[in-house]
């Protein structure tokens, strides 16, 4: 859509990333078919929101209450409910109407770092999901009752958290990956009566023993009263406390099927997931379950195009919620088959995720843009070596997506006929809710797509005020939707203070920073705190590292603001190169690269040659701990969740006396 705005500030990086229409048409199953028709319904949901929501939530079934009488009551200051009164299950939508319908189709199909392989029809899925709820419910959970999933990415956490959906209980799925301490931290705070777990697990050809992980913090939580652990590795020697401690397949054997399916109001609390602590105590997100299924199934639709007939992959850990939204409750609310993978997806070849894709003939994945500038450092050998006509669409959230990574993928994986969406979503949203739509919308490499129906948004100044188009501003949320969370867990005070209080009641603050340009797309440029303030300058970190990215060699960036006293910030870059770059990139040339790009209020201080970047596993880049190997010389914040925690001990050696 054409602006009347005029722009002489835009940023380069919006300024010469160009519309990009969708190779594909999107199948009979997408809502929208045109852009004329997105705008068009856009507006429209945006006046009534409660009849948008409800014309999505018409696509899953309701046990009583539905239409409801009430689509919309509240709003984000007084709190609010969408189909109030309404209830169903999220467990019979995702698992039951497809076991029933199609029993025999494939449901999940999963791959272990080892080479193991285990496949689940829907009729397999619906057996061990409602055995494992009749032996919740024997074990003496209730509906309301918390039950922790520490679970890497196996078929039994796809179980354990439908099983906790069909008997009314709340989850929390916390990170295998996390230490003892962030375990114990989430289980307290819960008072989870049940924890699911493994013996150990692999990542990286290494064994993770998730089971002494728990059982070093279990003699401080006296209120666990079972533990159920799944044999993954078959470990004989793996600890089991007789009464307390259950092996998941001899529960799972001795128990009948829980048929009843317990109502669930559309309102009520389903899961909590927590966000990752840096001081501060981590944050116990509430999301209420049948809201959370409605996002998702939209999401799935909208971002994906998804449908039964396809062989979906969703790379993320189950520990985020990137999997439950477009796999674990997305996916299957639509009868999809899925792929679930444990361990590294570079590891034991740096051509695994692309080995997966072409022996199951997968068509669309939802990864992250970390693990696709992963893939084009490898290089183009990888992809050419497999066959990958089937796949169709890559999906993206979780950092800013650089237009360099954006083309790679387009010419070397994607041979010009993969669409390429990339989105943006939070852990509070329980949605990705700017997105392309797809097969309708154009892409723009390095943007985030344009707002999805039923999702009103503004980008405001420090005052309130609108921003210009083109101009970074803090990037709010003005009205409610069904996967929006709905409180912290055991602190409604913090709920308020931390998301509410900037712009007043009604006014949900991201904390990221973003602007719009004249097309009309969204693009995200970092935390709030990213941007950073040169001599009163605003300058966006993401756009340093997109010209960083746009060298020649450069694999990886990150750039982060250092306190300064005469300018109170200052940049500085970070940058990984492919392999055979020696001696073809100087940090001279980067700096001149920047300076090109933004302007010399822009140039950095310094630009360090690292040979890996901290990432979590769900691929984000914790600039925080680059700053504080910077200034400290140690990382002294939190360093759970890290892919890859040794990558410290590298960087400190690489970046000592530096």
């Amino acid at each position: 859509m054409a602006s009347e705005y005029e722009l002489p500030d835009l940023p380069p990086m919006v300024l010469e990333s160009k519309l990009v229409q969708p190779p594909r048409r999107p199948s009979d199953k997408m809502p929208i078919k045109s852009v004329e028709e997105y705008y068009k319904l856009y507006e429209e949901s945006i006046r009534d929101l409660g009849s948008y929501w409800a014309s999505v939530a018409n696509g899953i079934d309701w046990i009583s209450g539905w239409p409801s009488n009430t689509n919309l009551e509240g709003d984000l200051a007084s709190g609010f409910k969408f189909f109030k009164g309404a209830s169903g299950n999220v467990c019979y939508n995702c698992v039951d109407r497809h076991a029933e319908a199609k029993p025999k189709k494939l449901a999940i199909r999963w791959f272990g770092e080892d080479g193991r392989k285990v496949e689940w029809t829907y009729s397999d899925f619906w057996d061990v999901t409602a055995r494992f709820a009749g032996a919740l419910k024997r074990l003496g959970v209730n509906k309301g009752d918390v039950v922790a999933i520490f679970l890497p990415n196996l078929p039994e956490a796809f179980a354990a958290v439908h099983a906790c959906y069909r008997m009314g209980a709340l989850y929390n799925i916390i990170f295998s990956g996390f230490s003892a301490q962030a375990l114990e931290d989430r289980i307290i705070d819960t008072g989870a009566k049940v924890v699911v777990t493994a013996d150990e697990t692999f990542r990286r050809g290494k064994v993770v023993p998730l089971k002494a992980t728990l059982d070093s913090v279990l003699p401080n939580l006296p209120f666990v009263e079972k533990v159920v652990v799944v044999r993954r590795s078959g470990n004989k020697d793996v600890n089991m406390v007789e009464g307390r401690d259950l092996y998941w397949d001899e529960l799972i054997n001795e128990e009948q099927p829980l048929k009843d399916i317990e109502p669930i109001e559309a309102n009520e609390p389903s899961f909590i997931i927590y966000t990752s602590g840096t001081s501060a105590k981590p944050k116990g997100l509430i999301h209420s379950g049948l809201g959370f299924l409605v996002g998702a199934y939209n999401q799935v639709r909208m971002t994906v195009d998804l449908t039964d007939d396809d062989m979906f992959w969703c790379t993320a850990d189950v520990g985020w919620l990137t999997f439950p939204i477009w796999e674990l409750v997305g996916a299957t609310s639509v009868g999809a088959s899925v792929i679930a993978c444990e361990g590294a997806l570079d590891f034991p070849s740096p051509d695994r995720f692309y080995s997966i894709i072409e022996e199951n003939k997968v068509n669309k994945v939802f990864s992250a843009p970390t693990m696709l500038r992963l893939l084009a450092r490898y290089g183009e050998e990888y992809p050419k070596k497999h066959d990958l006509s089937k796949l169709e669409l890559i999906a993206l959230v979780g950092e800013p997506f650089d237009s360099k990574t954006w083309y790679w993928v387009h010419e070397h994986i994607g041979d010009g006929k993969v669409e390429i969406n990339n989105t943006y979503g939070q852990s509070e949203t329980g949605s990705a809710w700017t997105s392309s739509i797809v097969g309708v919308t154009p892409a723009k490499p390095g943007s985030c797509g344009v707002a999805l129906p039923g999702h009103a948004y503004a980008i405001l100044d420090e005052n309130g005020n609108e921003v210009r188009k083109g101009e970074v501003g803090y990037l709010v949320i003005t009205k409610p939707f069904p996967a929006l969370f709905r409180g912290i867990w055991r602190d409604p005070a913090r709920y308020r203070k931390e998301y509410f209080s900037m712009f007043g009641p009604s006014i949900y603050v991201s904390g990221d920073a973003a602007l719009e340009d004249h097309d009309g797309h969204i693009w995200v440029v970092g935390r709030v705190d990213g941007v950073i303030n040169v001599s009163a300058h605003r300058l966006s970190t993401m756009e340093m590292e997109s010209a960083l990215l746009s060298v020649p060699w450069v694999s990886e960036a990150a750039v982060i603001g250092l306190p300064d006293p005469v300018k109170g910030q200052v940049p500085v870059g970070f940058v990984t190169l492919a392999s055979g770059s020696e001696g073809k990139v100087t940090e001279q040339m980067l700096v001149d690269k920047i300076v090109e790009a933004i302007g010399p209020i822009a140039r950095p201080q310094k630009i360090y040659f690292v040979s890996a970047l901290p990432k979590t596993r769900s691929g984000k880049i914790v600039r925080r701990l680059l700053g504080e190997l910077v200034t400290e010389g140690t990382a002294k914040g939190d360093i759970t969740g890290l892919e890859d925690p040794e990558v410290l001990n590298r960087l400190k050696s690489e970046l000592v006396g530096k």
